[in-house]
C-alpha cells in the first residue's frame, strides 16, 4: 500500500500540474492567435511584439522562431515553424511516460499486496486446527488483502481517465498549431511574392 500511496500523491501532483497548463492555453490561445494574424497583416513588427509577450504559450514561440528569420524564403518559413512546433511536442506530452507507467503498475501492486496478504493469511492457519476464531481471523485477513487490489485499480482508473483527456488535448493542440501555422505561412508566402518581405527592425512595420 505504500507504494500505492506514493503513486497516488505522484498522480495528483502531475495531474493538476497539466491542468494549470492546459487551462493557462486553453483561456488565452486562440484570442491572443487570432489578434496576432490580424495585426501581422498591418504590420509584422506589431505582432512580433505582441507575441514577444506571450512567449509562455506555446504556438507563440513557434510563430516567434519563424519570424525571428532574417529574410526567408516561403520554404524556409515552413521549415523554422515544423521544427518550432516539433520542438514544443515534448512539453505537450510532459508527463506521459509517467502516467502510463502508473497506469499500469498499479494495478499489479495491488495483486502483489493482495497475494502477500492471502500467504499471510493462510500462513497462520494451521492444518487440523480450523477453530471459529482461526477461521474468523483468516477471512479478516483475506477481506483487508484485498483492499490492496481495489486501491490499485482505483488510482490506475482515475489516472487513466485523466491521462486520455490530457492526450485528447494534445492531439487537438497538434492540429491548432498546423491550422494558425498554416494561416501565418500563407500571409508570409503572400507577402514574399508581392516582393514585401518585412524587416522586424524597421520601426516602420
Amino acid at each position: 500500500m505504500w507504494p500505492l500511496l506514493g503513486f497516488s500523491i505522484l498522480a495528483v501532483a502531475l495531474v493538476l500540474e497539466r491542468l494549470l497548463f492546459w487551462v493557462r492555453i486553453a483561456n488565452r490561445q486562440d484570442r491572443i492567435v487570432r489578434e496576432i494574424l490580424v495585426l501581422y497583416r498591418r504590420s509584422p513588427r506589431s505582432a512580433f511584439l505582441k507575441l514577444e509577450q506571450h512567449g509562455d504559450l506555446p504556438i507563440a514561440r513557434i510563430f516567434l522562431a519563424a519570424l525571428e528569420l532574417d529574410q526567408p524564403n516561403p520554404e524556409e518559413f515552413r521549415l523554422a515553424l515544423e521544427s518550432a512546433a516539433q520542438a514544443e511536442i515534448p512539453l505537450l506530452k510532459r508527463f506521459n511516460n509517467i502516467f502510463d507507467t502508473i497506469i499500469s503498475v498499479s494495478p499489479l501492486l495491488g495483486l502483489l499486496g493482495t497475494v502477500l496478504g492471502l500467504i499471510a493469511s493462510f500462513a497462520s492457519l494451521k492444518v487440523g486446527n480450523l477453530s471459529g476464531s482461526n477461521a474468523s481471523g483468516v477471512t479478516a485477513g483475506i477481506s483487508e488483502a484485498l483492499v490492496s487490489t481495489a486501491s490499485g485499480l482505483v488510482v490506475a482508473i482515475i489516472t487513466l481517465l485523466f491521462a486520455n483527456t490530457f492526450r485528447g488535448l494534445y492531439i487537438r493542440q497538434i492540429a491548432l498549431i498546423q491550422e494558425y501555422g498554416g494561416q501565418l505561412e500563407l500571409l508570409y508566402r503572400r507577402r514574399y511574392e508581392r516582393g514585401d518581405t518585412p524587416y522586424l527592425s524597421d520601426p516602420k512595420l
